[in-house]
């Protein structure tokens, strides 16, 4: 994993402090729902990351030529309005 230049990294002593004040603030009842949020929110983002790269890989199959040959041949058929329009 590379880190990003500016960013400090997150030492175990600066973890425990942030767990200690997520502790004070939230109480003892209301953390483990805290976290079990939190980790829901985290998977969730994970899987939406995964599904969009695996919509945009590059490896895209071949998309098969449902025409038959005589309608692959034919001339495109004019819009409706050029049915209208005075051949003369």
């Amino acid at each position: 994993m590379s880190r990003m230049p500016g960013l400090p990294t997150i030492g175990p002593l600066e973890l425990l402090l942030i767990l200690g004040i997520a502790l004070l603030i939230l109480g003892p009842g209301k953390l483990p729902e805290m976290g079990s949020a939190m980790g829901r929110t985290i998977r969730e983002f994970r899987k939406a990351s995964t599904d969009i790269q695996d919509s945009t890989s590059l490896t895209s199959q071949p998309v098969p030529n449902t025409l038959s040959s005589r309608e692959a041949d034919a001339k495109p058929r004019g819009t409706p309005a050029d049915a209208q329009e005075d051949p003369s």
